[in-house]
Parts: C-alpha cells; sequence; structure tokens
C-alpha cells in the first residue's frame, strides 16, 4: 500500500501494536525484532512509524486490525429478525440490535427464520474474505429436521446432494441428537457444516434427503463460537478472535502470539 507519509510521520509501531490488543510494548518489540511483524508488506525494524488508518501491518502473515474506528460484533440473530441495514416491509433488522455508531453491516445472510451467529462490521477488508467463496470458511448449523436421518442418509448430505443450482460440494455431518416428538417420525438435530454459502443450502439440502427442518440455529463462523449469547445478545469480538477470523480466510490457525 502506497501510504504517502514519511518515516518520520506517525506512532511508534510497538505503541500501535500494544494499543491494539496484540502484545505489551515489550513483548512488541520482541515480535519486530524476530521479524514477525510486517508493514506494507515490508519486514518492519525498531524504530518504525505508522499510520494506524493508512498501513496495512501484520503479524506472521496476519493483518493486525491497528485502525480503532473499526469494530466487530458478534451477535446471535434471533428467528424473525432480518439480516439487513434495513427493510422496505418494516421488519426488524440486525443492525437495530447493536449500536447506531459507528455503522456496520452484516457480513453475510441468515434466512429470517435461521436464528444464530452473525457477524457485523465496518471492516470492509475483513467483511470481504469472510463472504468471498475461494476462502471456504467453515460455518456450522444445528438442525433440528423432522425424522432420523439413517447412516446412509447422512452420507448422501456428506458426500453432496443434488438441488437446482447444483451438487453440493463435501460437507461435515453428524447426528447429534434424536427424540420422539410430536410426529409420526419423531425429530433429530444434525449437526452441519459448510464451506459454501449457497441460499437456503442447509434448509433445502436436508429437504432433498427427506427430512426437512423445522429449526436452524448457525453456532460457529470459522474459529467463533459463543454458546453464552442468548437471541437478541451482542458482543464485541475480541483482538484475538477478529484476528483469528482473518486468519481462517487464509486457511491459517494462529499460534498465540506469545
Amino acid at each position: 500500500m502506497t501510504t504517502g507519509h514519511t518515516e518520520s510521520d506517525g506512532e511508534r509501531l510497538q505503541k500501535v501494536l500494544a494499543r491494539a490488543g496484540l502484545a505489551s510494548r515489550r513483548r512488541a518489540e520482541e515480535l519486530i525484532v524476530a521479524g514477525r511483524i510486517r508493514v506494507n508488506g515490508e519486514v518492519a525494524v525498531l524504530g518504525r512509524r505508522v499510520d494506524p488508518g493508512r498501513d496495512t501491518i501484520e503479524l506472521d502473515g496476519v493483518r493486525v486490525v491497528s485502525d480503532t474506528t473499526l469494530v466487530h460484533y458478534l451477535l446471535n440473530k434471533p428467528r424473525g429478525v432480518m439480516s439487513t441495514s434495513s427493510d422496505p416491509e418494516g421488519r426488524p433488522t440486525v443492525v437495530e440490535l447493536v449500536p447506531a455508531e459507528p455503522r456496520v453491516f452484516s457480513v453475510g445472510r441468515l434466512d429470517l427464520d435461521t436464528e444464530g451467529l452473525i457477524v457485523l462490521t465496518n471492516d470492509g477488508e475483513l467483511a470481504h474474505r469472510l463472504m468471498h467463496p475461494s476462502h471456504g470458511v467453515e460455518k456450522e448449523y444445528y438442525a433440528e429436521v423432522d425424522g432420523v436421518p439413517t447412516p446412509a442418509t447422512l452420507r448422501r448430505l456428506r458426500e453432496g446432494v443434488e438441488l437446482d443450482d447444483g451438487i453440493t460440494a463435501p460437507a461435515k455431518v453428524r447426528l447429534v441428537d434424536q427424540q420422539p416428538g410430536s410426529g409420526v417420525r419423531g425429530s433429530s438435530i444434525v449437526a452441519v457444516i459448510l464451506h459454501e454459502g449457497r441460499k437456503r443450502q442447509v434448509r433445502r439440502m436436508c429437504a432433498a434427503v427427506g427430512h426437512p427442518v423445522e429449526r436452524l440455529v448457525r453456532v460457529r463462523i470459522g474459529p467463533i463460537a459463543d454458546r453464552s449469547l442468548t437471541p437478541g445478545q451482542w458482543r464485541p469480538l475480541s483482538t484475538a478472535e477478529v484476528r483469528a477470523l482473518d486468519a481462517a480466510t487464509q486457511g491459517k490457525v494462529l499460534n498465540d502470539a506469545g
């Protein structure tokens, strides 16, 4: 990235790293000396000054969010709430459940009747990478379905199901629980982990194998999960969680900075 500022401008790199919550200032200096920090693609040296709003800073090839204007929220979307910034029909939206300022947008969508975790942010770079199909960040869903899938049916879901827009990519699928329920066939809970994100994909996959979804909840986005959030609750993502999401878009699992 071309920054247009000189080495004497900005703040000391180790101070910016510490403020970003990455490490103490002393530990940040050690990371710089070890050659693990890059600024705009170049290995940084002690004494380097940066502009957090313009320079790209990385630790071990994963971006450090140093721009203090960026926010990242994790929301447990309730059923009946739209995953949009506004709705012409006046239905409630996810952005109404988080702080109004700064303005944020949802990363991807959950159907109106689907519940669970969704990220809202004003960080366009992270959002683009999380939503781009080529990065294939895992998303895990718990689907309560009609009936109990047989091992052969679960295998079909894992290997790919023919839908009207083509066969689905291989998925990780397991039976979590089964219960008698009120229907003739009872019901069960199936965990489905996808790398792709077609519209209403889990619902269509389950319907295609004869087990319609009665309730659908997203419980994980890449490395991020939080069973303590109740529907409608949100919290900021930590520095470590944002870095872990960034790393997931590159197929990496982070080691601790220490």
